[in-house]
C-alpha cells in the first residue's frame, strides 16, 4: 500500500499504532512508581484488619438474618399460616 499525504496512508496508521503502545508502556511505568509511593500494612496491621473485617461481616449477616427471620414471621401472621 502507498501512503499518501492528505489521508494519512498506512504511515499514519503504524504511527498511530506505534503511539498507543508508547502510551500504554508510559501509563505502566506511572502505574508502578504509584504502587512504589504505597505504605503497605505489616503482618500485625494485616491480621488486626483481616479480623475486624470478618467480625463486621459476621455481624451483619447476623443482623440481616434476624431482620429476615422477623419479616417472614410477621408475613406469616398476615396470611394465616
Amino acid at each position: 500500500m502507498e501512503a499518501t499525504k492528505s489521508g494519512g496512508g498506512t504511515v499514519g496508521f503504524l504511527a498511530r499504532i506505534g503511539a498507543g503502545f508508547r502510551r500504554t508502556g508510559e501509563f505502566f511505568g506511572d502505574v508502578m512508581s504509584e504502587l512504589k509511593k504505597v505504605r503497605w500494612p505489616n503482618r500485625k496491621e494485616l491480621t488486626s484488619y483481616t479480623i475486624v473485617v470478618l467480625v463486621t461481616v459476621t455481624l451483619l449477616a447476623l443482623f440481616f438474618f434476624v431482620i429476615d427471620l422477623g419479616i417472614s414471621r410477621v408475613i406469616d401472621l398476615i396470611l394465616g399460616k
